[in-house]
Parts: structure tokens; sequence; C-alpha cells
């Protein structure tokens, strides 16, 4: 492609200071072919929340090359800090690519361009934002999740590679003998969740980036005498962190064993009643996630992703006089909601 690009491109920028800088004062410029870019703002907007500074650019069928400039100068020209700006595109070599590399001449300090888009690229980069300060550094750091993003299924039809990855500084591999004191001997929770749907992209990404457990551990009786959805979820854990299924019992064994004290663990319950079950067992858990719970019949909907019924309302209510607080949000990024509120809700169209 034989796109006319300027090479003296300077963007007027907006006054910046450096120490009131926010952590996520990178801009980012999803630019394709078509509507490629909007589609995947969608969907990395659905599993990480609304994202400051993001700006979707698309060149249409009926659009030329400098079309295409001229939305991507106008969303740089929005963003709070012009400073650092990444370009996430979607082919090299391309007119979304081209143009962007054109814009970054005179820049190349502070701007960077990744192209390959996917999924796991943009969402590693909005994680990013929230520790490193600089495109260049996002850049370096999203290429190798971008690529381990690719698998196959069967996992037979994966390419072999030269030289194994790094061995982590992972637990012992092995039997450990019981009585054995690992660390302090206690688990760490860093995240304990109710979530209908258990392990998915919100838990995989958001949270994983930001609670950073080297285990995740679904508590669910049912889930952990289902082969297949067992199978599943140890399948979809991220890169890097190890999942596992136990029935409550389990856990409840798992808390009381020092051989963990290592171990950062984010607990996922299909239902508060698994969560209760396993608190009053002995799992030492002080604030619960309420991420979704799934709709049916004799329930009533308090929220967008949240149904209860009476026995739901019953099973918060002991967890709270238990003194469980509540973090009632699907992400991070978004507003904490009042339990109180919700469980009112709940009560009142219950008729209870």
């Amino acid at each position: 492609m034989n796109d006319n690009t300027n090479n003296h491109f300077s963007i007027p920028k907006k006054q910046y200071i450096k120490g009131g800088r926010t952590l996520m004062g990178i801009g980012i410029i999803i630019a394709s072919h078509g509507k490629f870019a909007e589609g995947i703002h969608q969907s990395g907007s659905m599993i990480f929340g609304e994202q400051k500074d993001v700006k979707a650019v698309t060149l249409q069928p009926s659009e030329g090359p400098d079309d295409l400039k001229a939305k991507i100068e106008e969303a740089i020209a929005s963003f709070e800090n012009q400073e650092e700006v990444l370009f996430l595109v979607d082919l090299w070599g391309g007119t979304p690519f081209n143009q962007s590399n054109g814009l970054i001449n005179g820049h190349e300090d502070h701007w960077a361009i990744v192209t390959g888009l996917n999924l796991p690229m943009l969402i590693e980069a909005y994680a990013s934002r929230m520790s490193m300060e600089t495109a260049h550094e996002i850049a370096t750091h999203i290429c190798e999740v971008a690529r381990e993003g690719v698998k196959v299924k069967p996992e037979t039809l994966e390419p072999k590679k030269e030289e194994a990855v790094k061995v982590e500084k992972a637990q012992p591999t092995g039997a450990i003998p019981e009585g054995t004191v690992i660390g302090d001997g206690h688990i760490k929770y860093v995240l304990a969740r109710v979530d209908t749907r258990l392990l998915h992209g919100q838990v995989a990404t958001t949270w994983t980036k930001t609670t950073q457990p080297n285990r995740i551990i679904v508590v669910s009786d049912s889930v952990a005498h289902d082969n297949l959805r067992k199978q599943m979820i140890e399948q979809a854990a991220p890169p890097g962190v190890k999942a596992n299924v136990v029935p409550i019992q389990k856990m409840i064994q798992v808390a009381k064993d020092p051989r963990f004290g290592n171990t950062k663990a984010m607990l996922l319950f299909e239902t508060p009643q698994d969560a209760l079950k396993a608190i009053e067992g002995g799992v030492d858990i002080k604030e619960l996630n309420i991420g979704s719970m799934a709709h049916s019949i004799g329930k009533v909907v308090v929220n967008k992703a949240i149904a209860m019924g009476k026995e739901d309302v019953e099973t918060l209510e002991a967890l709270k006089a238990k003194g469980i607080t509540f973090d009632v949000r699907k992400v991070p990024a978004d507003s904490k909601e009042s339990m109180d509120s919700l469980l009112n809700k709940a009560k009142s169209e219950l008729g209870m």
C-alpha cells in the first residue's frame, strides 16, 4: 500500500503536569480496517470496564488514507495527555499502520505502535496502564501476552517450542509431608467472589490483574463432580496462574493446611450459600465480592447483574451478621453498590 503520509505532523499539546499525571495517563488509539477496532473496543469495555483516553478509529471502504489520518489526529487531540500515546493496529503495512507510522515521526521517544491487535493485547494494555507510565513500556510488555493469547485446540496441534518456557518459582512439586509449614502457614485470600459464571473473561483478566493471585480456586460441590465443567474451568486459567476446582469440604481442609502458606488464592463461589458454608467451616474470608447472581424462577432482579430469591436474601444477611463486608461490582472499574440497598429492594419485591 502506498499511502501519502505527512512526516512533519505535530499535535498542539494540552498543558500536561507530570506530577499530576494519573496512572492511566497513556492514550490508546485502536486502529483497523473496517469496524474491527470498534468491535474490539466494545469487547474490551465489557471485560475491563469503560476506559478513559481510548479511541477506536476505523477505515471504512469509502474512505482513503487522508480520511483516516484526520480521524487519528482528532482522537489524539481529545486525550488529556498527548505526550504518551500507544497505537494498537490490526495489520503491519496496512493503511491504519501507515498513517499511524507517519504521525509518530517526531514523537518516537514517547509514542509506540504495536500491530497484530487481539483482545488479550488490548486487555493487557488496559491493565498495564495501572502500573506503567510510558507507551514504550506497555508496547514491550504486551507483545508476549498477545502471542500467548493465540492457542490451539486440540493442544496436540500447538507448535512445539524450541526452548522450554521459563520455570516459575512455584510451590514445590511432588508430595509435601503433612504438617510441613510453608511461609507463615496461612493461605492468603486476595479475592473471594460470588459469580454464577465462575471463571470467565472479566475474572481471568481484570480481577486477576488487579489482585495478582498465584492460584484460582473454584469452590463448588456441583462443579467438582462435573468433569466437563471442571476441565473447562481449569483450561480457562490465565497465563501463569493455576486453576483448581474443589468441593467445599476440601476447601475447608485446605484453609487449615499450613502447606499452603505461600498461596495467594482467588476463591470463586457459584452462590452465596456455598460461600456461607465455607466460612462457617473455617475459611477465613473477611470480604465477599458479589459479581453476578443469575436470575431464575422465584428471584427478583435487583441490578443489571444480580437477582435474589428469599434464600439468597437470608444467606446474605447471615453473612452480614458474621461481620462479612460486601464489594458489589462486576469489574474493578465499576463503582461499588450498597448491599443494604439491594437487599431492601429484594425484600420489598419478594414480600419479605
